[in-house]
This record gives structure tokens, C-alpha cells and sequence, in this order.
């Protein structure tokens, strides 16, 4: 039997095994998805595992989709630029890593039809998962950018991936169309973004990459004062269906009984 998982630090609140062994299971494939927690040092020995036919596919999650990438043989051409893996397969022996958020993020824009050209865009966090969410802003013709991270010179390195990437101070507010908690706060329920978005114009979008739990502060507080909300479920199905695709040459199905997976 074939073994996949996901690794990650947190790793409690993943859904990915729930997702992955519905897709195994519907398409008939004799393997398992498991989720285990990582520290930095057990890299190389995961990769190691994969080299040796023991693994046979990972998905990588916070905080590793950057330190993992020394272990690699070679990047595909987006987490090349990215510099941010969250897929993992070996390939004619060379061990490669992907990048799905990019597609994830971009169809799960697409599909709630919100049209991101000559949009302004804030994103709260500079970590693993925002060059992916800057590579598809600039792909759908965002006209601008802003980061705002509490370390500031986290988020000025990425000002290098273009040229319509500002930066400013965590607590600032400044005009966007929408913003995006690229953050991990909000994974336990208690956790709040103290930053005041009371007077900023209603019919903005909020989008949390978060997927669990369903509705994070940051989005109930965005609903209560009147902007459209999205979590990360779709982005993370979608990124989820392009990793199953590169393992198992299959593109699963994504119908009602995939989204009610997911709302257990």
C-alpha cells in the first residue's frame, strides 16, 4: 500500500487526510494519506523516506514550504520563482517539489467570480504561502499590492517578486478592494487580528486562507460590518486536487459531497 501525508507544525487542524483518503477511496487506488507533525531537524530524513520509495508523496504546510527545499532535486518552474513548496513527488528517481496553492488560490477566486484586475489588495503575513498568493494576484492583473507583516523586514524581501509591492506598518489601514489573512492567526478560535477594520467601506472582500475553523474572528468581524467573506476551503480543495493529480494522474471529482466533507 502506497503512503502519502502532510507535514506541518501545527498539524491538528489539517483536513487534508479527510480530503485525500474520500479522492483514494472514490478512484479505487490502494494507498493511504496520513498527517504528521514535523520539527525543522526531521527534514532531510523525511525526504530521505520519499527517496527510498517509503513515501510516496507529501504535502508540506507551515512552516516548512520554504526550509524544505534544500533536501530537493529540483523545483517545478513556479516554486522555482515562488521559492515555496507545498507538494512533494518522486519522479524518474529526482525528488521534485510543487507548487498547488498558486492553482488553488487562483480557481477559488474565480470561482466566488471576483474579478481581481486593477484591484487593490492587501495581505496580512509575509510567510510560505504569499509569493504563491502574489504570483496569482499579479497572473490576474492585480494593480497593486501591499504586505503588512509584524516582522517589517520579512515583508519588505518580498517586494523583490515585482514591482507593484509596497509594504506598510502592521496596524495601518490603507485603501484596498480586498485583503487576505495570510497569517496563522486564526487557527485556535480564540485568536483575534487586533488591527480596527470598524470604519473602512462596507463591500470589501475578506478572505481568509484559513480553512479551519470555518468562520476565523477576522471574518466574523468583516461580516458584522458589512464586507463578503471567504474562507480557505476552496483554495484548499483545489490546491489538494492538483497535488492528487500529480501523484495519481487523476483529477478527482469536486461535487456537493466533497464540500460537505469538509463542514463535519
Amino acid at each position: 500500500m502506497k503512503k502519502y501525508l502532510v507535514v506541518g507544525n501545527p498539524i491538528k487542524h489539517s483536513q487534508s487526510p479527510l480530503l485525500h483518503n474520500f479522492w483514494l477511496k472514490k478512484n479505487n487506488i490502494n494507498a493511504i494519506y496520513d498527517k504528521e507533525e514535523y520539527q525543522s531537524s526531521d527534514l532531510e530524513s523525511l525526504i530521505f523516506k520519499v527517496r527510498e520509495d517509503k513515501i510516496n508523496g507529501i504535502n508540506v504546510t507551515v512552516p516548512f514550504k520554504e526550509k524544505i527545499i534544500p533536501f530537493l532535486d529540483k523545483l517545478s518552474p513556479e516554486a522555482e520563482i515562488t521559492q515555496s513548496v507545498n507538494t512533494i513527488h518522486l519522479h524518474k528517481k529526482s525528488v521534485v517539489g510543487y507548487n498547488t496553492d498558486i492553482y488553488g488560490f487562483e480557481t477559488a477566486i474565480k470561482d466566488i467570480k471576483f474579478n481581481i484586475e486593477n484591484k487593490k489588495i492587501l495581505i496580512l503575513g509575509a510567510g510560505g504561502v504569499v509569493p504563491s498568493i502574489i504570483f496569482s494576484l499579479n497572473k490576474m492583473k492585480a494593480l497593486k499590492i501591499m504586505i503588512s507583516n509584524r516582522t517589517k523586514n520579512k515583508a519588505e524581501r518580498l517586494k523583490e517578486l515585482s514591482n507593484n509591492i509596497s509594504v506598510v506598518d502592521w496596524g495601518e489601514i490603507p485603501d484596498f478592494d480586498m485583503i487576505i489573512n495570510a497569517t496563522s492567526i486564526g487557527l485556535n478560535k480564540e485568536d483575534k487580528i487586533i488591527i480596527d477594520f470598524s470604519k473602512i467601506e462596507k463591500d470589501k472582500l475578506f478572505f481568509d486562507i484559513i480553512y479551519n475553523p470555518r468562520e476565523t474572528n477576522f471574518l466574523t468581524a468583516a461580516k458584522k460590518n458589512g464586507n463578503i467573506t471567504e474562507n480557505g476551503k476552496k483554495m484548499f480543495i483545489y490546491q489538494a486536487l492538483a497535488s492528487f493529480k500529480i501523484w495519481h494522474g487523476i483529477q478527482p471529482e469536486i461535487n456537493d459531497d466533497t464540500i460537505k466533507l469538509l463542514d463535519q
